[in-house]
């Protein structure tokens, strides 16, 4: 049950469920006839709010998006309002797929009437609560099948969205369609590097992941070809992979390329690169408190901008030689970086658009891409199980409740480029629906979970 008060700013509602939560609380847990959630007073400042919520969120009707998401994703069997005035949530609880999860039983309860006087024999399951479960009980590889029906199926252009996506239909055993989508770059009808930028560097994983599988050299070569930008047309090292333009995303974008030209040419110079890459963007975008602010322009801790260099050093350190000079330093980089990032998973298994910010909503995308580099580092003995398994089984959960039917996935942060201010990343959109960007994340952290990578 969810017992919510205080939609219109109304003090007395506030305090019948703040004083009905207390009497429950009280309650030995045993002869409790269900379990309760409540939410006292969602509403603080009385704005006007309308359900089903609409307008941008959560950038438009803020409290009335957080409300309606918040209570589709926890699924409870039966919500009651507490006060004289609902805004017609308890009719549309009952009449709508609450964030397309299913119907929710509500009703709204005006005056001093007892608010949890409930036959608990009267609670069924709610078509919110069914589908939660369904998705609960699915296993990463269910997962991972669900979402490559929708990701995964395009290489119009040679971008990280797309190559993450593709190398994830790899694993899943669809390396003909893979090939065939990257052969054009190969038999040189397009250029994949015609509109070369940080993106696109990155786009290039899925050649180092089809020259991996095929042994064909003519993908190696397209991967040699992207990491040799990293170098001066007479061979001299750069002091960066190009096209960074300060974003933390570049510890991913560049790094993870040069690493690979490394791993599939045995060169060492690549992995020189690599390294020195990383610090170069550490010193622009790593904080004192281990955290990456997204770009110099502001200090913040944007969400999907710590997942880029997680997964940037989740993939390209196994590919490092065991006696590589550097390698040690990395390590422990990243190891400094997943334990900055452990506090700030919440409740639901989730970080936050602006990690260090609790104002800002749970972001799915980077979720992904942190459980992913979690599971990675536990895996290569970079972490310790004992306290990042717990972690990372959280991650999964959460990424198992907001990834519904069809692809669709619940708030996702938009594209974000060079902001000015902490304000301007709490004030993103959250993106509910098909998203590839988020899809290909999932994905990547559904097959790393089945084991397929």
């Amino acid at each position: 049950m969810l017992l919510i008060g205080g939609l219109n700013g109304d003090e007395a509602s506030v305090a019948r469920v703040v004083k009905e939560t207390a009497k429950f609380d009280e309650m030995e847990p045993s002869r409790r006839p269900f379990n309760l959630l409540s939410i006292a007073n969602p509403n603080p400042d009385g704005v006007p709010l309308k359900f089903p919520a609409t307008g941008v969120a959560y950038r438009e009707n803020t409290e009335a998006n957080v409300l309606w998401r918040w209570i589709g994703l926890h699924a409870p069997d039966l919500v009651i309002v507490a006060g004289e005035q609902d805004f017609g949530l308890a009719e549309a609880l009952s009449s709508n797929a609450v964030a397309e999860t299913g119907r929710i039983p509500a009703r709204r309860v005006p005056g001093r009437k007892a608010l949890l006087d409930i036959n608990p024999r009267s609670l069924k399951p709610s078509e919110a609560r069914i589908e939660m479960d369904r998705r609960a009980k699915r296993t990463p590889r269910e997962l991972a099948d669900e979402l490559a029906q929708v990701y995964g199926h395009d290489l119009d252009q040679p971008l990280y969205i797309q190559a993450l996506a593709l190398i994830a239909q790899i694993r899943l055993g669809n390396l003909e369609e893979v090939k065939r989508l990257a052969e054009p770059y190969v038999d040189g009808t397009k250029n994949s590097l015609a509109r070369p930028n940080s993106l696109v560097l990155a786009g290039h994983l899925v050649f180092a992941e089809l020259a991996r599988r095929t042994g064909d050299q003519r993908y190696v070569q397209i991967v040699r070809k992207a990491a040799d930008l990293g170098f001066e047309a007479d061979g001299r090292m750069k002091e960066s992979m190009p096209y960074h333009d300060g974003y933390s995303d570049s510890v991913f974008m560049g790094t993870a390329i040069a690493a690979e030209a490394g791993a599939l040419t045995g060169d060492r110079k690549y992995f020189e690169l690599a390294a020195k890459h990383v610090a170069f963007m550490q010193k622009l975008v790593l904080r004192a408190d281990g955290l990456y602010r997204h770009s110099p322009a502001t200090d913040a801790a944007w969400g999907r901008g710590n997942g880029f260099p997680a997964i940037g050093l989740a993939l390209s350190l196994p590919l490092f030689p065991k006696d590589h000079p550097d390698l040690p330093r990395l390590i422990e980089s990243f190891q400094a970086h997943m334990n900055a990032l452990a506090p700030y998973q919440d409740g639901d298994g989730l970080w936050r658009n602006v990690i260090d910010h609790p104002g800002t909503f749970a972001e799915l995308s980077g979720t992904a891409m942190i459980g992913f580099s979690m599971l990675q580092g536990m895996r290569h003995g970079w972490l310790p199980r004992e306290k990042f398994q717990p972690i990372v089984d959280k991650a999964w959960q959460a990424v198992l409740a907001r990834t519904g039917p069809n692809g669709h996935i619940v708030d996702v942060c938009e594209s974000t480029f060079n902001l000015k201010s902490v304000d301007d990343y709490v004030r993103r959109a959250a993106l509910f629906g098909v998203d590839p960007r988020a899809g290909a994340m999932a994905l990547m952290f559904a097959t790393a979970m089945a084991g397929l990578d």
